[in-house]
């Protein structure tokens, strides 16, 4: 076996690790070995924004994971794609990008993830981002981060105008600006697109980065397990073909795999609840019962609606429109193609006197079936959805191994729906879409809807309509999270784990709980702030 030596060793090359990669390496003092499983993100289904669809259940792309039965969710099991590609979920997912509400990062700090309060992490988005806007038909930039945040208005399609119609008509705010100061709203989204084309955390980072000799990237490797020598970890053990490396740190090895991963990697390596390693036969490096545990994520139900006039289907669906749309992007670099499909949504709040905004709320100029596990498929007619989740559910699962083998898949339990809290705010959100629906201009553009008529359905009837139909939304997290000790965290607030020398974790499993809004952009911006801790504390150690 075969060993190489680095300052650092980052295992995943997804939205966190391509940053800590990038971050490490820039000064040029640190060696770093960045390790992913997936493969090469230079594809045009990834590169194009609206080639998502195609990556949806790619197996070449994509871990295409799968949760167990969900109680609450009339035992349903629910699909749930991870990026298994350089970049990770930041080269496959819909590209919104939104920072999250203040009192979120605020909670964080509350729960003992010192320092990451919205005070502390919005100067770290702020340096992570350039935005990207069209005045006057020219393209326009301000700010100086790698993160290229685009904002899609005049791109938008016209229906999107009719739900901002329709949100002023039930007295909801919109925004021009849903990461702005004036957050709360329904508004067109941001997306992480650069003239054009996706903007990944790869595109973002790590292709600067690669360009450096102190950068070691190597693909298709799965790491199976982290090397300890007693407290300590020294390295890792991976797999390459039908080769297996093994690679040690003289400074950390940083854990970047993702919610899903980062805590199966972990459990593999001995690091977990120690009963569940002992019946795989895993011996027990740390007892840390909180590892897998904590799981939240985002659930969400749509509504789906015929639409009186066209929408993004009609354009979608018929070969000469997308024979058109092609070549408008390939002249352009504008046009659908350059879009994803969620372009209109924001924060509201589902009552006058709630105290911030709880409900995220999704219009999409478009009518498609996903969530089951198969591709998503347009529909031939013109229609629109309309969709909500919970900004905050309080709902707690777990994510473990199935077995000893690295290869295996973990067993994900989502727990959707198990406190009063949440199934609360499942009808509070109903009552709320249910006011944009009755709007007078949304009632001229439904035709029918194509569901159980929200408009018509009791409390009851919605949270039994929700629970046979809500899907994740794909933000998965909290899985190694940070906290006070390790009776009630995986991390502390410097993304250590517990009881470990020498070994972090830096993604979005060390949320201490799910952000208001879509993940990627604070998972972004806790990669920053985690490389800011780590090359403070490397200057510290001398």
């Amino acid at each position: 076996m075969s060993t190489l030596e680095f300052d650092f060793i980052v295992v995943g090359a997804g939205s966190a690790g391509c940053v800590l990669a990038e971050r490490l390496t820039r000064d040029g003092r640190n060696t770093v070995l960045l390790v992913e499983a997936g493969g090469t993100d230079r594809k045009l289904r990834i590169r194009v924004p609206i080639g998502y669809g195609f990556t949806f259940m790619d197996p070449s792309v994509n871990w295409c994971y799968g949760a167990e039965p969900d109680p609450e969710l009339g035992g349903r099991q629910a699909y749930w794609p991870r990026g298994k590609v350089v970049g990770g979920s930041s080269s496959i997912n819909a590209m919104v990008y939104i920072r999250g509400l203040p009192h979120d990062f605020d909670d964080w700090a509350e729960s003992g993830a010192t320092g990451w309060d919205w005070k502390n992490v919005r100067p770290v988005f702020e340096r992570t981002e350039k935005k990207a806007w069209r005045e006057n038909g020219r393209l326009r930039t301000s700010g100086t981060g790698p993160l290229w945040v685009t904002d899609e208005a005049d791109q938008a399609h016209p229906v999107t105008g009719r739900f901002l119609d329709a949100a002023r008509e039930a007295g909801w705010p919109t925004t021009a600006d849903i990461n702005g100061v004036e957050r709360e709203g329904l508004g067109i989204f941001h997306n992480t697109t650069r003239r054009g084309w996706r903007c990944s955390s790869a595109d973002a980072f790590l292709l600067p980065a690669l360009r450096r000799g102190n950068l070691n990237m190597t693909s298709n490797a799965l790491v199976e397990r982290i090397v300890f020598d007693g407290n300590r970890a020294v390295g890792i053990s991976y797999r390459q073909g039908d080769r297996t490396m093994e690679a040690r740190a003289r400074r950390e090895v940083i854990v970047s795999g993702g919610a899903v991963n980062s805590p199966k990697l972990l459990q593999q390596s001995g690091v977990g609840p120690a009963e569940q390693l002992a019946a795989h036969g895993i011996d027990v490096q740390t007892d840390l019962p909180e590892v897998g545990g904590g799981l939240q994520d985002h659930l969400a139900i749509n509504y789906y609606y015929r639409s009186t006039v066209p929408t993004l289907n009609n354009q979608l669906q018929p070969w000469p429109s997308r024979v058109y749309a092609a070549l408008q992007y390939a002249l352009t670099r504008r046009g659908m193609l350059s879009l994803g499909i969620n372009q209109c949504g924001g924060f509201i709040r589902s009552s006058p006197d709630t105290p911030r905004a709880d409900i995220q709320i999704y219009c999409n100029p478009a009518t498609y079936s996903t969530g089951d596990g198969t591709k998503p498929q347009i529909d031939p007619e013109p229609g629109f959805l309309l969709a909500f989740q919970q900004c905050r559910p309080t709902s707690r699962g777990r994510i473990d191994i199935a077995s000893s083998d690295p290869a295996d898949p973990p067993a994900i339990k989502p727990n959707s729906l198990t406190t009063n809290e949440d199934r609360d705010a499942v009808v509070r959100g109903a009552r709320l879409l249910r006011q944009l629906v009755e709007t007078p201009t949304m009632k001229r553009l439904i035709r029918a809807p194509k569901q159980p008529d929200l408009a018509v359905l009791s409390d009851d009837g919605a949270l039994e309509d929700f629970k046979a139909r809500a899907a994740t939304v794909y933000h998965p997290c909290c899985t190694c999270r940070m906290g006070t000790s390790a009776r009630n965290s995986v991390l502390d607030a410097r993304l250590r784990v517990h009881g470990i020398d020498r070994l972090r974790v830096v993604d979005a499993s060390a949320f201490p709980n799910v952000t208001s809004g879509n993940t990627n952009a604070p998972t972004i911006m806790l990669a920053q702030k985690g490389a800011d801790i780590i090359l403070e504390d490397t200057r510290a150690a001398g």
